[in-house]
């Protein structure tokens, strides 16, 4: 504790991550007692999601462009927003249970315990089996960047795991305000899933496919064109639809620490408002 504070680190946080570390860590030996059925459910989570890859090979199928982009382009933002996804929905898929924490009341029994409850929430019932997801949205990754014909600088190779690991942090802050609005909703997961699956399964195509007033939605009003469409605009040497500076492309490391602060704020007052079983 004492050496997290010195160095900067709320102690608190601390005790958070460390609390989130031993629980992922209980949770995976239980998984691997079995490994038999992991490898089962990782692997149908693999096959399930492959379905939306397949959908997009269907329809290259029968067209050589969709929204002016090919299909290594497509294939592109389909590995970005599948990865960023994955790897956030693996960390924080904890969160999707809130909700029926709530009506059940078993959330009290994580509320007397001396650690953070965010940690134990995130935490909650980890499921390695989505490491299904993240295999295959790092498969197609690597592929379209394997084949894709770009000219290569070293900035836009950085920008490629920059663009994962912010767009992971974006969908993380997402699962956590769309978590923390289930204090209140209680039964309303769908609306979270809204911006989340559904947020991920838009963005594995290009923005020139949606309505104008859509993209602008997705820039300044949820911020999910920084997951992937600008940054990877950007590496295809693509302009933007709505016409933007070209400086905006480089700000989801930004956004994505802007969008911890509203949820945050939505978790703590969700956290507030919160009144027990009374049971």
């Amino acid at each position: 504790m004492r050496r997290g504070a010195e160095a900067g680190v709320p102690p608190r946080a601390v005790a958070g991550l460390r609390a989130y570390v031993l629980i992922t860590a209980m949770w995976v030996r239980s998984t691997m007692v079995y490994r038999t059925s992991f490898l089962l459910t990782a692997l149908g989570n693999f096959a399930t999601t492959a379905l939306d890859f397949v959908a997009i090979l269907l329809m290259f199928s029968h067209v050589e462009a969709l929204g002016g982009f090919g299909f290594a382009e497509v294939a592109l933002l389909y590995g970005t927003s599948g990865t960023a996804f994955g790897l956030a929905h693996l960390l924080l898929g904890g969160m999707d249970g809130l909700g029926a924490r709530v009506r059940r009341g078993s959330l009290d029994a994580m509320l007397v315990r001396p650690v953070p409850l965010l940690a134990q929430v995130a935490a909650d019932g980890f499921k390695l089996r989505r490491i299904g997801r993240l295999a295959q949205g790092l498969l197609v990754l690597g592929w379209s960047l394997a084949v894709l014909e770009a000219e290569w600088t070293p900035l836009k190779v950085l920008m490629v795991p920059v663009t994962v690991v912010s767009g992971a942090a974006i969908f993380g802050a997402l699962l956590v305000a769309g978590g923390s609005f289930q204090f209140w909703a209680q039964d309303a997961a769908e609306v979270q899933n809204s911006f989340t699956y559904g947020g991920t399964t838009m963005l594995q195509y290009p923005p020139t496919v949606f309505a104008r007033d859509l993209v602008a939605g997705t820039v300044f009003v949820v911020p999910l064109a920084f997951v992937n469409w600008l940054p990877v605009l950007f590496v295809l040497g693509r302009d933007d639809p709505l016409g933007l500076p070209g400086w905006v492309d480089f700000l989801s490391p930004l956004v994505a620490v802007v969008c911890w602060v509203p949820a945050g704020l939505v978790w703590r007052a969700g956290l507030g408002s919160y009144r027990s079983a009374g049971s």
